[in-house]
């Protein structure tokens, strides 16, 4: 057995030893130096270690391909000639992160929701640019949201606005919106996309909450004490919620399309909300308000209101059609000291009673609505109520425009009121508002009436075309009547009776059917630095035992006599121009 071990072990070395020189041969054919020129020993045991080592560096120690190079001390990654026999997870990566076609990608990211796409925007740049496509966020948004036409942004507390999709401001301004409203609760009567309809809880696969009314969703904010609270009311008709808001919380209608439109809350019996002490910086938004009293119902509803605001309250009301049925009251009531609310862009429109009553010494801010078709008054103001409105449209009342009395005060700025059955704006006792920039025209009768001891500043408006005179003034009242364009009555321009006083001055008045300034009945005017001119009758006409100051008017072009003074009427005259009369 020795002897046969000894001669396997001769022969392996000796066909080991051909096969080193037959390689070598071939070496020194190629014109490679042969290992036995170098002064290697071909016999070593190290030897083909070396050479295995310089066929995997290329025949050089110290010179590294792209592929092979690496730097010292760290694991050389192995790599595959045949792609089939590289390891499937790493195939699988490369093609999804570099290969797969962008149409494919794009259809697998629209199964993913909203935390899930920031997640892979995570993964590497071209996961990042496909989670952030604006029709990714778009779809996720309105399954959430339902606003299709805009993105809603909330830049800051009680501030919501839509912009446009294209909107450079913002990366991608769906996603913006997404991450400012993310915080929101949510009120449903059917269930969120590929959500598990619950009440109250949170929501499987999406990290929000949704709730069956808005009263329930109102005490989780409440009781929670959250953090600048924000309810999102989706699409549906809201019955019976009793709401009475006493925190800073946000309310804002969720719909497609017309946002207001498609959310209503209704009530019966009782306001359909109440905003009271605590609601500082509360804010309502695009949702209608109906109260709604059942033609039967023998409760009282004169102290019910779809809207009402209470006394140490400074709540935002934003984008609201708002609306009540009752015969007796108001849609809108805001009362008692400190009420001091902001409502803008609403519509009050079609009640069978006052639009807007603002009594009791409240304030606020109003801005930019429409209030038009109410059975009375568009807006009532009383009680030492000193509220501001600015760039309303208040038209078509089925009584007058506006109405203050009993002491109300306001500042009317840039108002456009016209087509009201009575006047565009009444003022009566002891009321003194101040209307300016406005615009009073085709009223049913006059244009604005002082009556009862009223008074006013109206300065620097438009007083046209209505029916009757642009401006009566009567029973002891003493407005200022400055700088207005007074034009195109259907009759006098300004009409002073029955006891009637104030300060006419600086008035453009011209085109009015009948006198310019008629004065009659005791009134007591002062008429001074007018232009009274191109009058279809007079330009001033006194009868009736009419008194007043008249000085310093430019009187001209009229059809008849520039002054006429009758039947035991007193005027003073002084340093009047009247000239170019057609009589």
């Amino acid at each position: 057995m020795s002897t046969r071990s000894a001669r396997t072990t001769r022969l392996k070395s000796r066909n080991l030893r051909k096969r080193v020189q037959s390689k070598s041969s071939s070496s020194k054919h190629r014109g490679n130096e042969s290992p036995s020129s170098s002064g290697e020993d071909i016999n070593s045991r190290y030897f083909l270690r070396r050479r295995r080592s310089n066929s995997i560096d290329g025949g050089s120690g110290t010179s590294f391909d792209h592929d092979s190079a690496q730097p010292p001390g760290k694991k050389r990654r192995k790599t595959y000639s045949n792609p089939a026999l590289q390891p499937q997870g790493r195939v699988a990566a490369r093609y999804l992160q570099h290969e797969l076609p962008d149409e494919v990608m794009f259809y697998i990211f629209s199964y993913l929701k909203e935390l899930d796409l920031c997640n892979a925007a995570q993964v590497c740049q071209r996961f990042r640019a496909i989670s952030n496509d604006h029709e990714l966020w778009k779809v996720l948004y309105m399954e959430v949201f339902e606003y299709n036409e805009s993105p809603l942004m909330n830049p800051e507390p009680c501030v919501f606005e839509f912009v446009s999709p294209d909107d450079p401001t913002y990366d991608n301004p769906w996603k913006e919106s997404f991450k400012q409203l993310y915080r929101g609760v949510h009120v449903s009567k059917t269930s969120i996309p590929h959500c598990e309809v619950t009440k109250g809880r949170r929501l499987k696969g999406r990290n929000i909450m949704k709730f069956d009314t808005i009263e329930s969703a109102y005490n989780y904010v409440d009781k929670e004490e959250i953090d600048n609270p924000l309810i999102f009311i989706h699409s549906g008709v809201y019955h019976g919620d009793f709401l009475l808001i006493d925190s800073p919380v946000s309310l804002i209608g969720a719909a497609p399309g017309n946002v207001m439109d498609h959310v209503i809350i209704e009530k019966e019996t009782e306001s359909t909300i109440m905003f009271v002490e605590g609601a500082k910086r509360a804010y309502l938004g695009y949702v209608t308000l109906k109260f709604s009293p059942e033609s039967t119902s023998t409760v009282p509803h004169h102290r019910h209101y779809a809207l009402e605001i209470a006394e140490n309250t400074q709540p935002i009301i934003d984008h609201c059609k708002i609306k009540s049925l009752s015969v007796v009251g108001a849609a809108v009531c805001v009362s008692g000291q400190n009420a001091d609310p902001t409502i803008v862009n609403c519509i009050i429109r079609d009640c069978e009673n006052v639009g807007l009553y603002v009594t009791d010494k409240a304030e606020g801010v109003y801005k930019n609505n429409e209030i038009s078709g109410n059975a009375l008054a568009g807006i009532w103001v009383k009680n030492g109520a000193n509220p501001i409105m600015r760039n309303n449209h208040i038209h078509h009342g089925r009584d007058v425009g506006v109405f203050t009395f009993d002491n109300g005060l306001g500042y009317f700025d840039n108002c456009d009121i016209h087509d009201n059955r009575i006047a565009g704006f009444e003022v009566k006792a002891g009321a003194n508002p101040t209307v300016i920039h406005c615009e009073v025209h085709h009223g049913q009768t006059g244009g604005i009436y002082v009556h009862e001891n009223g008074r006013g500043q109206f300065i620097e408006n438009k007083i046209h075309s209505n029916n009757f005179a642009g401006v009566w003034i009567t029973s002891n009242s003493d407005p200022t009547i400055r700088k207005n364009e007074i034009y195109n009555g259907q009759q006098g321009g300004v009409y002073i009776f029955g006891d009637g006083r104030g300060l006419i001055e600086h008035n453009n008045i011209y085109g009015n059917a009948l006198a310019g300034i008629q004065i009659r009945t005791n009134s007591n005017p002062i008429v001074r630095h007018n232009k009274i001119h191109h009058g279809q009758h007079g330009g001033i006409y006194v009868h009736e035992k009419g008194k007043g100051l008249i000085e310093e008017n430019e009187v001209y072009s009229n059809t008849l006599a520039g002054v006429w003074i009758t039947t035991g009427s007193t005027p003073v005259l002084r340093k009047n121009r009247i000239h170019s009369g057609k009589q």
